[in-house]
């Protein structure tokens, strides 16, 4: 089996059409006809293998959209569809799969949008996980976000696609927190692996992208199909820039996993010490559940959180710190933090979120510890 940093590099080979060792952009919207090879629209047998291999416009296909989608169907083990966002991704789900009912708990605010928006036009049903069993039933949609932004903590997969697939329904896994080789969630029984990949793959805070993995090429046709209505294919310079990102994503995405599993660790045991102003972790690697190694297989995820004592607390912490930069998202190569409050009217106002990029781990835990020990003086 070839590794993951030699596919990541060479998955596209096949899409070569120029001489270039690093593919060009293709900034072009339309593409030329051959004029040595006229067929009418009537007479193609395949519709999506003739666009991939001539494109003609790029809202259907463009050369760089066909190669991300090569590397991400070898990394996710299945045929992957590319996106113009991860909300993109999620919405082609609903609309491709069209549940009458809908299953999630926790969850990115875009997803539980959407769904509300779908509830507003066309009565999707919504429900919580704990009601599978009693309204579930075949062509349902379940979704599940694990590992959970903000927090960082893991849900055992195997176990709810048991009580899902015992109903017939459906089960979406979004597994952005905990990419490949982090986590494989086919291993578990998902039907459709969702990943924002403007976080991990792409790594660099610079693009948006979403993506779809399913477990056939005719799955994968349908929902390609589908996004050329939708009009939600990837860009051509957001291509570009994810083919640079997936070439460096294996170096990357186990940099993050270890910083963080290490920067988790010495929080924990320094607990006592940082009490002033830390008062709670939220990390997969502090979890003790029996699943947490079998399905984290390849390391824990790059997101934690953190409890702070109080909102003043949360306020002044970004002010102290060197290296973890104010802001929102994650998955990049730089470290984030971000008083969650900013951008989640809902969560915990002593939340702050941390998102571990690939600095010297010496200098992140250096840089947070005495930003945590400076707030607490300052209380």
């Amino acid at each position: 089996m070839v590794h993951l940093a030699t596919t990541l590099i060479h998955s596209d080979d096949k899409n070569n059409r120029v001489t270039d060792v690093a593919p060009p952009i293709n900034v072009s919207s339309t593409f030329r006809y051959d004029n040595n090879n006229l067929i009418p629209a009537n007479e193609v047998d395949d519709f999506l293998a003739s666009i991939e291999q001539s494109p003609v416009y790029s809202r259907e296909s463009h050369p760089n959209s066909s190669r991300v989608q090569s590397i991400l169907s070898d990394l996710l083990g299945g045929h992957a569809v590319i996106y113009n966002s991860g909300c993109s991704a999620f919405h082609a789900v609903m609309c491709h799969y069209n549940p009458k009912r809908f299953f999630m708990d926790g969850g990115y605010f875009g997803v539980h949008a959407i769904a509300d928006l779908i509830t507003r036009n066309y009565g999707l049903e919504q429900h919580s996980l704990d009601e599978i069993e009693e309204f579930a039933q075949p062509g349902d949609l379940v979704h599940l976000e694990s590992p959970l932004n903000p927090f960082g903590t893991a849900s055992d997969i195997k176990a709810l696609a048991d009580r899902v697939h015992s109903k017939g329904a459906i089960l979406s896994i979004d597994s952005t927190l905990a990419p490949p080789p982090l986590q494989n969630v086919w291993n578990f029984g998902a039907d459709i692996v969702l990943h924002s990949a403007t976080k991990y793959f792409g790594g660099h805070s610079d693009l948006l992208a979403g993506v779809l993995a399913v477990k056939t090429k005719e799955q994968a046709n349908e929902l390609i199909e589908d996004r050329i209505h939708l009009g939600t294919n990837i860009g051509n310079l957001e291509s570009y820039l994810l083919l640079r990102s997936l070439r460096t994503y294996e170096m990357r995405i186990m940099k993050q996993s270890d910083n963080a599993t290490k920067i988790v660790k010495y929080l924990h045991n320094h607990k006592e010490s940082l009490k002033g102003s830390l008062k709670e972790i939220f990390h997969t690697s502090l979890q003790n559940e029996s699943f947490i190694n079998k399905q984290l297989s390849g390391g824990h995820g790059a997101v934690f959180s953190i409890i702070l004592n109080s909102i003043n607390q949360c306020k002044k912490l970004p002010l102290h710190l060197k290296y973890f930069q104010h802001a929102t998202s994650l998955g990049g190569i730089e470290s984030l933090i971000e008083w969650r409050a900013m951008s989640d009217d809902k969560i915990d106002q002593c939340l702050i979120r941390v998102s571990v990029g690939c600095e010297n781990v010496e200098d992140l835990i250096k840089d947070l510890e005495n930003a945590l020990l400076t707030v607490a003086k300052q209380s």
